[in-house]
């Protein structure tokens, strides 16, 4: 029996990323964070196309796509993000990152070049993936789907521990500005805008645990 294709959708800091990765384990299949996909991206264009004013070049991003080799790699259970052979999953979760990643991420082009891939690790089945437009683009088929929301408070809240606890020096202000920004370019942007799908379960996880998130989710998951 083919085993179950699961979407995960929803604002930053929610827990997508993290709650999937232990959904995955518990039904023995594969997680993977499209989130961590756009980031490499974005690492890659911040070290390698930007203009002289810092921003980035995005035709030079565009014409560079050849050169981007993204690859999950298990390490121990632990999926590890690769681009050109080299971890970048430490690089990638930096204030620069974060307050660029959603600029990347709204470009066509950008979201053309990593939606076959994602399509492609679907196809076989056993898999849950979460990010923005999972349940409405990626994989508008998919067995199951989710979508998370949490306070904007709450999420500031973990995302700034989230930084902290990695050594990535931060305020929350800063935090939280970074996150209503990234909502709002997530939110509006013409590709793929972040939005909960027709058929989606949504979970508000603002006042209950990462542990009672999943139990939820894992209820409404049958005939594993």
């Amino acid at each position: 029996m083919k085993k179950p294709v699961i979407a995960i959708d929803g604002y930053s800091s929610t827990g997508k990323s993290s709650i999937s990765k232990i959904i995955a384990q518990k039904l023995g299949i594969i997680h993977l964070d499209t989130g961590a996909l756009y980031r490499g991206v974005t690492w890659f264009a911040l070290q390698n196309c930007l203009n002289d004013d810092g921003s980035i070049n995005l035709q030079s991003l565009f014409s560079s796509f050849d050169e981007i080799e993204l690859e999950f790699k298990n390490d121990n259970g632990e999926l590890v993000l690769f681009l050109n052979h080299i971890d970048i999953s430490k690089a990638i979760r930096t204030n620069e990152v974060s307050e660029n990643v959603s600029f990347v991420a709204k470009q066509k082009e950008v979201r053309d070049f990593l939606l076959q891939s994602q399509r492609s690790l679907a196809e076989k089945g056993g898999i849950i993936m979460d990010g923005r437009d999972i349940g409405t683009v990626v994989l508008p088929n998919a067995d199951y789907k989710f979508f998370l929301t949490a306070s904007i408070d709450e999420r500031t809240k973990r995302r700034y521990q989230e930084l902290i606890s990695l050594g990535i020096e931060s305020n929350e202000r800063q935090v939280k500005e970074n996150l209503i920004i990234r909502d709002k370019i997530d939110s509006e942007r013409e590709i793929a805008p972040l939005k909960q799908a027709d058929d989606a379960i949504v979970i508000d996880n603002t006042s209950i645990s990462k542990e009672e998130t999943i139990e939820s989710i894992l209820s409404y998951i049958k005939n594993i």
